[in-house]
């Protein structure tokens, strides 16, 4: 089971993404898959939603690398973390961890840190 870590301040948008798209962070959670600790960061993406968004999968995939290596990284060392793997999920609407919305869209991409930044897993 995922448990939430404190957050900074998520009423501030993050725009300077590649994309250019408006995202806020919603979350962070650590948890345990297997033997490996996973920080999860999760961002609400409203410009993905399949009705009404303008942004595809493909337009925000060069999101994920940034989010990782500009937030995720300075975030992990900020509260002095340490992870195996950091998971990066962008979604249309608030949806709690762990449970399904149909209606929902989500993009996740998962990197491990290897000589001092962000490598993509590919699940």
């Amino acid at each position: 089971m995922a448990s939430p870590l404190v957050a900074q301040d998520q009423s501030q948008a993050i725009r300077d993404v590649p994309s250019g798209q408006s995202l806020r962070l919603s979350e962070v959670l650590i948890d345990t898959v297997g033997s490996d600790s996973w920080l999860r960061f999760r961002f609400l993406a409203p410009q993905i939603a399949r009705d009404g968004g303008d942004m595809t999968y493909s337009a925000a995939e060069a999101d994920f690398l940034y989010l990782c290596d500009r937030f995720a990284r300075q975030y992990i060392d900020e509260f002095e973390l340490e992870t195996d793997v950091i998971a990066i999920s962008m979604m249309d609407r608030p949806v709690p961890f762990g449970q399904s919305d149909a209606q929902a869209t989500q993009f996740f991409e998962v990197f491990r840190i290897a000589d001092d930044s962000c490598v993509w897993e590919g699940l």
